[in-house]
């Protein structure tokens, strides 16, 4: 399996984005607030982003910076979420995996994490914001 973080996605791929997108879980769409309109240290984020054959919950590309959102579902998936995780490591990501339950019992620790990861992946100082 390739991935393609540079190329077009598939139009399925496109679709099935846009679903994912319209119907977000509670701690994807509470994190999405904290994270668009460059609101977390001035980095564009995207949601529900299609990586080819993937499409990852949160991406910046300046950071080259994958969030994954785990719910109960992924605890029947644990391999195929190593092995996606490992796929998009070797295509030069870093990948942050977070509990819903964290996102929503530690919000302010979740988005400080994600802040510090990027700009450590950055090699800048971090920003405030």
């Amino acid at each position: 399996m390739t991935i393609r973080p540079s190329k077009r996605p598939s139009a399925l791929t496109k679709r099935r984005a846009k679903e994912l997108r319209t119907n977000a879980t509670v701690p994807e769409a509470k994190l999405w607030e904290a994270l668009r309109g460059r609101k977390l240290g001035g980095l564009k984020f995207r949601r529900q982003h299609p990586i080819e054959p993937y499409i990852v919950d949160f991406y910046c590309a300046e950071a080259s910076l994958v969030i994954e959102l785990d719910g109960r579902s992924h605890d029947e998936q644990i391999q195929y979420d190593e092995h996606r995780t490992e796929s998009l490591r070797h295509a030069g990501l870093t990948i942050m995996r977070i509990p819903n339950d964290e996102v929503i019992d530690n919000f302010a620790a979740v988005c400080e994490a994600i802040h510090k990861a990027a700009f450590t992946k950055l090699g800048k100082a971090i920003s405030q914001g």
